[in-house]
């Protein structure tokens, strides 16, 4: 008897045709879209029947999607473990300012190890790991830069240009390669718009590419073009809820500019895309005709700026047309540390010799095969800000389980006071530590070993915080000022 040819056997067959190709060494060119301070619930497709999302949702359908994927908890922390492969402590990085956001220099960023392996890098916004000369994009890996000052547009306290504050968000002052310039339009749109344009200019040279579209958006302050609040005003939502959520659907506006001009450069086959955010959501609250609701957060418990699942846990989406699966859940637990080595393997490049190596993983069996060997790890979170004479006075040691973490597949242990069985538990209601000492004793230990090699790495502490108006790049504006107007810029139209 002849075997009966199934639908089922039709599909596999079809999907060993579409998927077999090996990933490692396949060069595709690569958009990596992060936002800052969007949650997992600021999505349509998540959920969320307050904003709509329509292109994420629809980049979401057609993507392999990361369920357990873990960030720090808040942005430069993010942004260092992904540019490094390490956790953000062991990079020097422990906080969002006081000179703490600096990356290490005896890092050598994956961005530098796709330009040894022939790549074209980019950068198009919030870069947030030091703005001196030898910690900027172009001494870190960055062949294209446009970028605004430390911490968001806007906030001069913190290193941005001076006058930014002035017209936040709007026709900003920005920092492209080596020129400051002055630009026109809504940062976001500018953002996008420039990132896809040197992204055109790539593709047409041939060159393989790694564009980072890395937003300040949608973090405060909540200003969007009145277009896209006014709905949410009508509907009586409050004015900073209103440009949140209006920051929010600009970005889903422009993730459908994005997916059109790949669609019209036919680039869909060669181009990974992939979309993530920096940390939990940073409006656990809304306001709508004058009462406070609590933001959809998926049901985790946290948000930014905490060690809870929901100040960690984040969307993570990646598409490549007939290379990986469409429509996909992965349950495995993943994070920022494992984007480095994942860049490196895709480019067919060595990770390259440093005094600070990665320690993630590439993520690329799980592409391959949904049922790796994907051993059990343990990733540690902190919130850092000790001894910054703003939030506490304390010093580091008086933090190590202060707002500290231990995350491995199954638990999540807190603070040494808390534990939570993540898989019957995901909202984190039950604390079963008490039940649990055995855990407790082995999650404790994890993070101690951990915590124990920290103190040579905080290579940024205890410098002095840098006033108002000598910040870097604002030193660099006052003194190019005196040379007269700025050059305007804008990309190349689209």
């Amino acid at each position: 008897m002849k075997p009966r040819f199934t639908l089922a056997l039709f599909y596999f067959f079809m999907s060993a045709c579409l998927y077999g190709d090996k990933l490692a060494g396949s060069r595709p060119n690569i958009l990596f879209i992060l936002t800052d301070d969007q949650g997992k619930g600021d999505l349509s497709c998540m959920g969320n029947d307050r904003i709509r999302t329509p292109h994420l949702d629809d980049l979401w359908a057609k993507s392999t999607r990361f369920d357990d994927f873990h960030v720090s908890p808040t942005c430069s922390p993010t942004r260092g473990a992904l540019m490094s492969g390490r956790s953000p402590f062991e990079v020097g990085i422990s906080h969002t300012i006081r000179q703490r956001d600096h990356l290490a220099l005896d890092v050598v960023t994956f961005p530098q190890a796709l330009q040894a392996a022939g790549y074209k890098t980019g950068i198009f916004g919030k870069w947030h790991l030091g703005d001196e000369k030898q910690y900027l994009p172009k001494a870190r890996g960055f062949d294209e830069v446009l970028i605004h000052g430390a911490g968001g547009i806007g906030q001069t306290g913190w290193g941005d240009f001076p006058v930014n504050e002035e017209e936040c968000y709007f026709d900003n002052v920005l920092l492209h390669n080596e020129e400051i310039v002055k630009t026109e339009g809504f940062c976001t749109d500018l953002f996008f718009h420039a990132g896809l344009a040197w992204m055109k200019d790539r593709i047409d040279a041939k060159d393989p590419y790694f564009a980072y579209i890395s937003l300040n958006a949608p973090h405060g302050p909540m200003i969007a073009p009145e277009k896209y609040k006014r709905r949410f005003l009508d509907e009586g939502y409050g004015e900073r809820t209103a440009g949140r959520y209006g920051m929010i659907e600009n970005i889903d506006d422009n993730i459908g500019l994005v997916l059109a001009k790949l669609k019209e450069w036919n680039q869909f086959e060669n181009t990974l895309v992939i979309f993530m955010t920096d940390n939990g959501m940073a409006g656990a609250t809304g306001m709508k005709n004058g009462k406070k609701f609590a933001s959809f957060n998926c049901g985790m418990k946290g948000a930014k700026a905490t060690v809870h699942e929901g100040g960690t846990r984040v969307p993570s989406f990646w598409m490549w047309k007939g290379r990986i699966k469409e429509g996909v859940d992965i349950d495995a637990l993943t994070g920022h540390i494992d984007f480095y080595r994942t860049m490196c393997e895709l480019a067919g490049t060595k990770v390259p010799k440093s005094k600070l190596p990665p320690k993630g993983r590439s993520l690329l069996p799980l592409f391959e095969n949904l049922k790796p060997e994907w051993p059990n790890r343990t990733l540690f979170f902190h919130r850092g800000r000790w001894d910054d004479k703003i939030w506490d006075h304390d010093a580091m040691e008086t933090h190590r389980y202060r707002n500290g973490a231990a995350r491995s597949t199954r638990w999540r242990w807190i603070d040494n006071k808390e534990l939570y069985d993540i898989g019957k538990d995901p909202g984190q209601q039950q604390n079963v530590a008490k039940k649990n000492p055995e855990v407790m004793k082995q999650m404790k230990e994890a993070y101690d070993a951990w915590w124990n090699t920290l103190g040579p790495l905080q290579v940024n502490a205890g410098k002095e915080q840098i006033t108002k108006g000598n910040f870097p790049l604002q030193k660099r504006y006052q003194k190019r000022i005196k040379l007269g107007k700025l050059p305007e810029w804008s990309p190349k139209p689209i």
